[in-house]
């Protein structure tokens, strides 16, 4: 099974979604690091990830072969991460064929509403435990 782990930015939310998803799945999945920039690329990379790609087309192309997709919301909000989702960005994440894991993260353009407000560090691990379930196969 292959694991999409995108993020943006630094990567700081996806390098903790790495190194939860290494520790809980061991070899049972390939983890892949896909960043919007080279920052964010390296450092997933460096948390766990088995191997990485930079930028629009790279996530284009990359986002075919997954299984599962996670990261913030974002990653399906054109524009969103202060303009690092482009719109083809979001765009192939939302219509991948690929089961999507997004952890909800307020940004200045948008509010997600209906969400009880806790710690993103909680988000994360359930984010985690979610990917943990449908590699297991008990939620595909």
């Amino acid at each position: 099974m292959l694991i999409a782990v995108i993020d943006g930015m630094g990567g700081g939310l996806g390098v903790q979604l790495v190194t939860q998803l290494s520790a809980q799945l061991g070899q049972k999945a390939d983890i892949i690091a896909l960043g919007t920039n080279a920052l964010a690329t390296n450092n997933m990379v460096r948390a766990g990830a088995m191997r990485g790609a930079t930028g629009e087309n790279a996530v284009v192309v990359s986002i075919r072969k997954a299984d599962v997709v996670v990261g913030p919301i974002g990653i399906i909000i054109p524009n969103s991460l202060m303009g690092e989702i482009t719109p083809k960005i979001a765009e192939a994440v939302a219509s991948s064929d690929a089961h999507k894991v997004l952890v909800p993260v307020n940004q200045s353009h948008f509010d997600i509403v209906g969400l009880e407000s806790r710690p993103l560090v909680v988000s994360i691990k359930e984010a985690a435990a979610k990917v943990n379930e449908l590699v297991q196969g008990k939620s595909w």
